[in-house]
């Protein structure tokens, strides 16, 4: 599972520096994140989100309780019903799309050439949303009966269709007069489509046969509905912020839009790589532990999820903070990507880092609530934190321009963990039983020290490395490559010590999950 989910957010790391190197940041990667936005804000807060947290819990409590027939027969309840429902919506953002458009995008309007290729692209893409539906369930199912591999590989076949698009696709739509950037719309489309079917092999094997059948009526159909709706809006904010963000982007000129979408992909690599890990390894374990009324059990499992993320998280935001300029600079700036784009994707990288610990704790919290079949809670702190975020939102664009949205995105996120923090301890008792306050401070004063030394140390040695190679400038892509290499392997060094000295058991943990990951 460690292996393919890192190849998975290799090749999404590729994507993006094919889409700089291909793009750079102005109107037409502008035109695409706003038409991809769409069907990508529907994938993270239903198919990926809200879909996984109410349908795997009810499939654990089936197959403990009934085997996995039954199990299986809700599998395909599931993907007939959501064939149905999906593929309305899915016609219906196809017949909307230039409405769409101009209310996430008001700003395209003045540019008519730009409005309809986004129209144009938000239309290829719709039909990813049911592709990438099936594709979660599929990952939630194979998870639950311990097969991790295929479903964390399977989003390599999504970034790899993307990656070939660009260069095969691409130059072909040039060709019939399209704008060569429709390649990629179709390039997503198509990868949705083979990241389902990839999985299906794995899904047979353990037995699973697709048989058509609907039943809306059917008591397992009718608990995911229950979830699933409240679950929607519980899991939305930090989709809704973003979307809020787009919209507001617009309105500060060209490349705006793509500055932020450059800058949230790489803070997600950190946050899928280790922080949906923590959540996707936890949420099975306390699907069971819920249904076997093991509150206990289920809150000592959280607070050691809650540990190792907090852990894993802090250092990257500390290390993303310290270090994102020489970052981006080593992942984009190449082909049409300019050193004017690195300087602002960083500054909204960092605005997102802030976040970084609240975006992965929300996808460990959230969903225990809809194990213990509880909605009402992720429902208002989501909403909640959408309100906070516009206010922040409209308080902070005039004086911070558009870096200023994505930092109101990380204080949205921290607000919603917040309130899920405290309304899960009421319902299952404190975590600090656990060592969770006493560790959480120690491995903020680790991680804060370990930030520090990585930025003073980039500071020191980029002058010193140009000094010594004498051509390599401090600004060039090898200063930059080693000297972040000398940077990283100094806080790494710093949070090994201070993780020894103050016996913080995170370090370790995340060490042996990393290892075991990578084994596997």
């Amino acid at each position: 599972m460690g292996i393919a989910t890192f190849f998975s957010r290799i090749a999404g790391l590729v994507r993006e520096q094919t889409f700089a190197y291909l793009f750079g940041a102005g109107i037409w990667t502008d035109a695409f994140n706003v038409a991809f936005r769409i069907p990508n804000l529907l994938r993270d807060l239903f198919a990926e989100g809200a879909m996984s947290a109410a349908f795997i819990p009810t499939f654990n409590s089936i197959l403990e309780k009934e085997g996995r027939q039954k199990a299986f027969k809700l599998t395909n309840l599931t993907f007939c019903a959501m064939f149905i429902v999906v593929g309305v919506l899915t016609l219906l953002g196809i017949v909307f799309s230039p409405l769409i458009v101009s209310t996430l995008a008001p700003e395209f309007a003045n540019n008519p050439e730009k409005f309809e290729v986004t129209v144009t692209m938000t239309r290829i893409m719709f039909p990813f949303l049911l592709a990438i539906s099936w594709a979660a369930i599929a990952m939630g199912i194979l998870n639950s009966l311990g097969e991790f591999f295929i479903p964390a590989i399977a989003p390599v076949f999504l970034n790899l269709s993307m990656i070939l698009a660009g260069w095969l696709i691409c130059p072909l739509a040039q060709s019939y007069d399209y704008p060569a950037i429709t390649g990629m719309a179709i390039g997503a489309m198509l990868g949705g489509l083979i990241q389902f079917a990839v999985q299906l092999p794995a899904l047979f094997k353990h037995g699973y046969r697709f048989r058509w059948v609907l039943n809306f009526q059917d008591p397992g159909i009718q608990r995911i509905i229950k979830l699933i709706i409240p679950g929607t809006i519980g899991l939305a904010a930090t989709q809704v912020n973003i979307a809020i963000s787009t919209i507001l982007a617009t309105s500060q000129g060209d490349g705006a839009v793509s500055w932020l979408g450059y800058a949230f992909r790489v803070m997600q690599l950190p946050l899928g790589l280790f922080g949906v890990a923590v959540a996707q390894a936890t949420l099975p374990v306390i699907s069971r532990q819920a249904a076997a009324n093991d509150r206990d059990a289920m809150s000592q499992t959280l607070a050691a999820s809650l540990r190792l993320s907090s852990f894993i998280n802090l250092y990257a935001c500390f290390a993303i903070i310290a270090l994102a300029e020489p970052a981006v600079r080593i992942l984009f700036q190449h082909g049409r990507f300019t050193p004017e784009d690195t300087i602002a994707t960083a500054l909204a990288l960092k605005a997102y880092a802030v976040g970084l610990l609240f975006f992965s704790l929300i996808k460990i919290l959230g969903p225990a609530f809809y194990t213990l079949d509880e909605t009402r809670v992720p429902v208002m702190a989501s909403i909640s934190a959408v309100v906070v975020n516009i206010v922040l939102n409209l308080a902070l664009i005039k004086p911070l321009g558009y870096w200023g949205l994505a930092l109101s995105t990380s204080i949205g996120a921290m607000f919603n963990a917040g309130i899920l923090y405290y309304k899960l301890q009421h319902r299952l008792g404190s975590f600090s039983r656990f060592g969770l306050v006493s560790a959480l401070l120690k491995i903020l004063a680790a991680t804060a020290l370990a930030g520090v030394a990585m930025q003073q140390s980039y500071i020191y040695l980029a002058p010193v490395l140009a000094t010594i190679i004498g051509s390599a400038t401090v600004g060039s892509l090898l200063n930059s490559s080693i000297t972040m290499l000398l940077a990283l392997l100094i806080g790494t060094l710093v949070i090994a010590v201070t993780s020894t000295l103050l016996k913080i058991e995170e370090a370790g943990r995340a060490a042996d999950m990393l290892l075991r990951r990578l084994r596997r």
